[in-house]
Protein backbone atom coordinates (compact mmCIF):
# COMPACT_ATOMS: atom_id res chain seq x y z
CA UNK A 1 0.00 0.00 0.00
CA UNK A 2 2.83 2.35 0.89
CA UNK A 3 4.38 1.52 -2.47
CA UNK A 4 1.16 2.49 -4.28
CA UNK A 5 0.99 5.76 -2.36
CA UNK A 6 4.57 6.54 -3.29
CA UNK A 7 3.82 5.88 -6.95
CA UNK A 8 0.71 8.06 -6.79
CA UNK A 9 2.65 10.86 -5.10
CA UNK A 10 5.41 10.65 -7.70
CA UNK A 11 2.84 10.74 -10.50
CA UNK A 12 1.11 13.79 -9.03
CA UNK A 13 4.43 15.61 -8.69
CA UNK A 14 5.23 14.74 -12.30
CA UNK A 15 1.87 16.05 -13.49
CA UNK A 16 2.23 19.28 -11.53
CA UNK A 17 5.65 19.71 -13.07
CA UNK A 18 4.11 19.24 -16.50
CA UNK A 19 1.43 21.89 -15.95
CA UNK A 20 3.91 24.74 -15.52
CA UNK A 21 5.51 24.54 -18.98
CA UNK A 22 2.13 23.98 -20.64
CA UNK A 23 0.66 27.09 -19.03
CA UNK A 24 3.78 29.07 -19.82
CA UNK A 25 3.62 28.49 -23.56
CA UNK A 26 2.78 31.25 -26.02
CA UNK A 27 -0.91 31.67 -26.72
CA UNK A 28 -3.19 33.74 -28.88
CA UNK A 29 -4.53 36.85 -27.13
CA UNK A 30 -2.23 36.36 -24.16
CA UNK A 31 -2.97 39.91 -22.98
CA UNK A 32 -6.77 39.58 -23.23
CA UNK A 33 -7.20 40.13 -19.49
CA UNK A 34 -4.06 42.00 -18.45
CA UNK A 35 -4.04 44.53 -21.33
CA UNK A 36 -7.04 43.92 -23.61
CA UNK A 37 -6.11 46.57 -26.18
CA UNK A 38 -2.43 45.64 -26.44
CA UNK A 39 -2.50 44.15 -29.91
CA UNK A 40 -4.79 46.87 -31.24
CA UNK A 41 -2.48 49.54 -29.86
CA UNK A 42 0.43 48.01 -31.77
CA UNK A 43 -1.66 47.59 -34.91
CA UNK A 44 -3.00 51.14 -34.79
CA UNK A 45 0.45 52.62 -34.24
CA UNK A 46 1.84 50.70 -37.21
CA UNK A 47 -1.16 51.64 -39.34
CA UNK A 48 -0.82 55.33 -38.49
CA UNK A 49 2.90 55.54 -39.21
CA UNK A 50 3.84 52.92 -41.81
CA UNK A 51 2.57 55.02 -44.73
CA UNK A 52 5.20 57.63 -43.86
CA UNK A 53 7.95 55.01 -43.81
CA UNK A 54 6.92 51.90 -45.77
CA UNK A 55 10.51 50.64 -45.79
CA UNK A 56 10.09 49.94 -42.08
CA UNK A 57 8.26 46.72 -42.94
CA UNK A 58 11.49 45.20 -44.23
CA UNK A 59 13.46 46.73 -41.36
CA UNK A 60 11.17 45.32 -38.68
CA UNK A 61 11.01 41.83 -40.11
CA UNK A 62 14.81 41.86 -40.24
CA UNK A 63 14.93 43.02 -36.61
CA UNK A 64 12.60 40.17 -35.62
CA UNK A 65 14.83 37.67 -37.46
CA UNK A 66 18.02 39.01 -35.86
CA UNK A 67 16.40 39.02 -32.43
CA UNK A 68 15.18 35.43 -32.62
CA UNK A 69 18.52 34.03 -33.83
CA UNK A 70 20.31 35.22 -30.67
CA UNK A 71 19.06 33.81 -27.36
CA UNK A 72 15.64 33.31 -28.91
CA UNK A 73 12.92 35.89 -29.48
CA UNK A 74 13.50 37.84 -26.28
CA UNK A 75 13.96 41.47 -27.35
CA UNK A 76 17.67 41.37 -26.54
CA UNK A 77 18.53 43.00 -29.88
CA UNK A 78 16.98 46.22 -28.54
CA UNK A 79 19.32 46.60 -25.56
CA UNK A 80 21.81 49.46 -25.57
CA UNK A 81 25.25 49.04 -24.08
CA UNK A 82 27.42 51.87 -22.84
CA UNK A 83 30.48 49.70 -23.44
CA UNK A 84 29.51 48.91 -27.03
CA UNK A 85 29.27 45.15 -26.67
CA UNK A 86 25.52 44.50 -26.99
CA UNK A 87 23.89 42.66 -29.91
CA UNK A 88 23.07 45.89 -31.70
CA UNK A 89 26.80 46.78 -31.68
CA UNK A 90 27.71 43.65 -33.68
CA UNK A 91 28.40 43.97 -37.40
CA UNK A 92 25.18 42.17 -38.50
CA UNK A 93 23.09 44.69 -36.55
CA UNK A 94 24.83 47.95 -37.38
CA UNK A 95 22.38 48.52 -40.24
CA UNK A 96 19.28 47.28 -38.42
CA UNK A 97 16.64 50.04 -38.25
CA UNK A 98 13.42 50.56 -36.31
CA UNK A 99 14.65 50.78 -32.73
CA UNK A 100 12.97 54.15 -32.21
CA UNK A 101 9.75 52.81 -33.72
CA UNK A 102 9.62 49.94 -31.21
CA UNK A 103 10.46 52.34 -28.36
CA UNK A 104 7.57 54.59 -29.41
CA UNK A 105 5.10 51.68 -29.36
CA UNK A 106 6.42 50.63 -25.97
CA UNK A 107 5.82 54.15 -24.61
CA UNK A 108 2.17 54.02 -25.66
CA UNK A 109 1.72 50.56 -24.13
CA UNK A 110 3.42 51.55 -20.87
CA UNK A 111 1.01 54.47 -20.52
CA UNK A 112 -1.93 52.13 -21.00
CA UNK A 113 -0.68 48.97 -19.23
CA UNK A 114 2.51 49.57 -17.23
CA UNK A 115 4.91 46.64 -17.06
CA UNK A 116 2.62 44.22 -18.93
CA UNK A 117 3.60 43.90 -22.61
CA UNK A 118 7.09 42.64 -23.39
CA UNK A 119 9.43 44.22 -25.91
CA UNK A 120 9.83 40.81 -27.53
CA UNK A 121 6.08 40.63 -28.23
CA UNK A 122 6.10 44.18 -29.59
CA UNK A 123 8.75 43.24 -32.17
CA UNK A 124 6.82 40.11 -33.17
CA UNK A 125 3.51 41.96 -33.50
CA UNK A 126 4.85 45.11 -35.17
CA UNK A 127 6.85 43.21 -37.80
CA UNK A 128 3.78 41.18 -38.77
CA UNK A 129 1.49 44.23 -38.82
CA UNK A 130 3.94 46.29 -40.89
CA UNK A 131 4.24 43.56 -43.52
CA UNK A 132 0.45 43.16 -43.68
CA UNK A 133 -0.15 46.91 -44.06
CA UNK A 134 2.25 46.99 -47.01
CA UNK A 135 0.37 44.21 -48.79
CA UNK A 136 2.39 41.24 -47.56
CA UNK A 137 1.34 37.99 -45.91
CA UNK A 138 -0.42 37.72 -42.58
CA UNK A 139 0.53 35.20 -39.91
CA UNK A 140 -0.55 34.28 -36.42
CA UNK A 141 1.43 35.82 -33.58
CA UNK A 142 0.80 34.05 -30.29
CA UNK A 143 2.05 36.21 -27.43
CA UNK A 144 3.41 35.79 -23.93
CA UNK A 145 7.11 36.16 -24.71
CA UNK A 146 9.18 37.56 -21.88
CA UNK A 147 12.23 39.76 -22.32
CA UNK A 148 15.81 38.76 -21.72
CA UNK A 149 18.40 40.91 -19.99
CA UNK A 150 21.56 39.59 -21.62
CA UNK A 151 22.79 40.97 -24.94
CA UNK A 152 26.24 40.10 -26.29
CA UNK A 153 27.74 41.30 -29.56
CA UNK A 154 29.80 38.12 -29.86
CA UNK A 155 26.66 35.96 -29.82
CA UNK A 156 25.05 38.04 -32.56
CA UNK A 157 28.17 37.67 -34.67
CA UNK A 158 28.21 33.91 -34.13
CA UNK A 159 24.53 33.18 -34.72
CA UNK A 160 23.14 35.61 -37.32
CA UNK A 161 23.76 34.29 -40.86
CA UNK A 162 25.95 36.80 -42.72
CA UNK A 163 25.16 37.74 -46.34
CA UNK A 164 28.45 36.04 -47.34
CA UNK A 165 27.19 32.63 -46.16
CA UNK A 166 27.48 29.52 -48.30
CA UNK A 167 24.80 26.84 -48.11
CA UNK A 168 26.66 24.81 -45.46
CA UNK A 169 26.87 27.77 -43.11
CA UNK A 170 23.23 28.69 -43.72
CA UNK A 171 22.03 25.15 -43.08
CA UNK A 172 24.03 24.95 -39.85
CA UNK A 173 22.92 28.30 -38.45
CA UNK A 174 19.26 27.65 -39.30
CA UNK A 175 19.39 24.11 -37.90
CA UNK A 176 20.80 25.52 -34.67
CA UNK A 177 17.49 27.36 -34.32
CA UNK A 178 15.33 24.38 -35.22
CA UNK A 179 14.71 25.61 -38.78
CA UNK A 180 15.14 23.42 -41.85
CA UNK A 181 16.07 24.04 -45.47
CA UNK A 182 12.45 24.73 -46.41
CA UNK A 183 12.31 27.43 -43.73
CA UNK A 184 15.58 28.83 -45.07
CA UNK A 185 14.14 29.26 -48.56
CA UNK A 186 10.84 30.69 -47.33
CA UNK A 187 12.35 33.14 -44.85
CA UNK A 188 14.88 34.27 -47.47
CA UNK A 189 11.80 35.30 -49.44
CA UNK A 190 11.57 38.34 -47.16
CA UNK A 191 14.34 39.76 -49.37
CA UNK A 192 11.55 40.57 -51.80
CA UNK A 193 11.16 43.85 -49.91
CA UNK A 194 13.69 46.32 -48.61
CA UNK A 195 17.20 47.47 -49.35
CA UNK A 196 20.79 46.69 -48.45
CA UNK A 197 24.00 48.67 -48.06
CA UNK A 198 26.70 48.09 -50.66
CA UNK A 199 29.06 46.90 -47.93
CA UNK A 200 26.99 43.71 -47.58
CA UNK A 201 27.84 42.46 -51.06
CA UNK A 202 30.64 44.50 -52.71
CA UNK A 203 33.10 41.70 -52.07
CA UNK A 204 31.18 39.83 -54.79
CA UNK A 205 31.87 42.66 -57.18
CA UNK A 206 35.47 43.56 -56.43
CA UNK A 207 37.30 41.04 -54.28
CA UNK A 208 35.47 37.74 -54.10
CA UNK A 209 38.44 35.49 -53.34
CA UNK A 210 40.81 38.20 -52.18
CA UNK A 211 42.43 38.62 -55.58
CA UNK A 212 40.42 41.52 -56.97
CA UNK A 213 37.99 39.20 -58.74
CA UNK A 214 34.22 39.00 -59.19
CA UNK A 215 31.92 36.24 -57.98
CA UNK A 216 31.38 33.97 -61.03
CA UNK A 217 27.97 32.98 -59.64
CA UNK A 218 26.73 36.57 -60.09
CA UNK A 219 25.19 37.48 -63.44
CA UNK A 220 27.82 39.56 -65.25
CA UNK A 221 25.35 42.14 -66.64
CA UNK A 222 23.81 42.63 -63.20
CA UNK A 223 27.29 42.95 -61.66
CA UNK A 224 28.29 45.55 -64.25
CA UNK A 225 25.17 47.57 -63.50
CA UNK A 226 25.84 47.45 -59.76
CA UNK A 227 29.42 48.62 -60.31
CA UNK A 228 28.57 51.47 -62.63
CA UNK A 229 25.33 52.75 -61.11
CA UNK A 230 25.20 51.68 -57.47
CA UNK A 231 28.44 50.70 -55.74
CA UNK A 232 31.45 52.23 -57.54
CA UNK A 233 34.00 50.98 -55.02
CA UNK A 234 34.69 48.18 -52.57
CA UNK A 235 34.67 50.63 -49.67
CA UNK A 236 31.21 52.14 -50.25
CA UNK A 237 29.29 51.63 -46.99
CA UNK A 238 26.62 54.31 -47.38
CA UNK A 239 24.82 53.65 -50.67
CA UNK A 240 21.69 51.50 -50.46
CA UNK A 241 20.53 49.08 -53.14
CA UNK A 242 17.21 47.33 -53.71
CA UNK A 243 17.32 43.63 -52.86
CA UNK A 244 14.55 42.97 -55.38
CA UNK A 245 15.05 45.60 -58.11
CA UNK A 246 11.81 46.99 -59.53
CA UNK A 247 9.69 45.22 -56.94
CA UNK A 248 11.18 46.11 -53.57
CA UNK A 249 7.90 47.49 -52.21
CA UNK A 250 5.85 44.46 -53.22
CA UNK A 251 5.86 41.16 -51.35
CA UNK A 252 5.83 38.76 -54.30
CA UNK A 253 7.72 35.96 -56.05
CA UNK A 254 10.14 38.10 -58.04
CA UNK A 255 12.97 37.57 -55.53
CA UNK A 256 13.00 33.86 -56.37
CA UNK A 257 12.93 34.60 -60.09
CA UNK A 258 15.99 36.81 -59.69
CA UNK A 259 17.82 34.17 -57.67
CA UNK A 260 17.38 31.67 -60.52
CA UNK A 261 18.66 34.30 -62.96
CA UNK A 262 21.83 34.61 -60.80
CA UNK A 263 20.74 38.08 -59.74
CA UNK A 264 20.32 37.50 -56.02
CA UNK A 265 22.15 40.37 -54.33
CA UNK A 266 23.91 38.37 -51.62
CA UNK A 267 26.14 35.35 -51.70
CA UNK A 268 23.59 33.78 -49.32
CA UNK A 269 20.90 34.29 -52.00
CA UNK A 270 23.04 32.61 -54.61
CA UNK A 271 23.79 29.78 -52.18
CA UNK A 272 20.14 28.67 -52.35
CA UNK A 273 20.74 27.37 -55.88
CA UNK A 274 23.69 25.18 -54.85
CA UNK A 275 21.68 22.62 -52.89
CA UNK A 276 19.15 20.28 -54.52
CA UNK A 277 16.63 20.67 -51.70
CA UNK A 278 16.68 24.48 -51.61
CA UNK A 279 16.70 24.70 -55.40
CA UNK A 280 13.75 22.35 -55.60
CA UNK A 281 11.86 24.49 -53.08
CA UNK A 282 12.48 27.64 -55.11
CA UNK A 283 11.17 25.99 -58.27
CA UNK A 284 8.15 24.65 -56.39
CA UNK A 285 7.32 28.10 -55.00
CA UNK A 286 7.58 29.63 -58.46
CA UNK A 287 5.17 27.09 -59.95
CA UNK A 288 2.61 27.94 -57.29
CA UNK A 289 0.61 31.06 -56.55
CA UNK A 290 1.52 34.09 -54.48
CA UNK A 291 -1.20 33.04 -52.03
CA UNK A 292 0.47 29.65 -51.60
CA UNK A 293 3.79 31.37 -50.93
CA UNK A 294 2.13 33.66 -48.40
CA UNK A 295 0.64 30.65 -46.61
CA UNK A 296 3.97 28.82 -46.44
CA UNK A 297 5.88 31.94 -45.48
CA UNK A 298 3.41 32.47 -42.63
CA UNK A 299 4.11 29.00 -41.23
CA UNK A 300 7.85 29.57 -41.24
CA UNK A 301 7.43 32.98 -39.59
CA UNK A 302 5.27 31.42 -36.87
CA UNK A 303 7.93 28.76 -36.36
CA UNK A 304 10.69 31.37 -36.19
CA UNK A 305 8.71 33.45 -33.72
CA UNK A 306 8.77 30.56 -31.25
CA UNK A 307 12.54 30.06 -31.19
CA UNK A 308 13.72 29.61 -27.59
CA UNK A 309 11.08 31.97 -26.25
CA UNK A 310 11.15 32.91 -22.58
CA UNK A 311 7.77 32.59 -20.90
CA UNK A 312 6.47 32.78 -17.37
CA UNK A 313 9.23 33.29 -14.82
CA UNK A 314 11.97 32.57 -17.37
CA UNK A 315 12.15 36.22 -18.40
CA UNK A 316 10.99 39.72 -17.46
CA UNK A 317 9.00 42.59 -18.95
CA UNK A 318 11.43 45.45 -19.48
CA UNK A 319 9.88 48.89 -18.92
CA UNK A 320 12.33 50.41 -21.43
CA UNK A 321 13.21 48.20 -24.36
CA UNK A 322 16.71 49.67 -24.69
CA UNK A 323 17.61 49.17 -21.02
CA UNK A 324 18.44 45.67 -19.76
CA UNK A 325 17.46 46.24 -16.14
CA UNK A 326 14.51 48.57 -16.60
Amino acid sequence: MNCLRAIALSLSIFLVGMVGPIQAQLQMNFYANSCPNAEKIVQDFVSNHISNAPSLAAALIRMHFHDCFVRGCDGSVLINSTSGNAERDATPNLTVRGFGFIDAIKTVLEAQCPGIVSCADIIALASRDAVVFTGGPNWSVPTGRRDGRISNASEALANIPPPTSNITNLQTLFANQGLDLKDLVLLSGAHTIGVSHCSSFTNRLYNFTGRGDQDPALDSAYAANLKSRKCPSLNDNKTIVEMDPGSRKTFDLSYYQLVLKRRGLFQSDSALTTNPTTLSNINRILTGSVDSFFSEFAKSMEKMGRINVKTGSAGVVRRQCSVANS
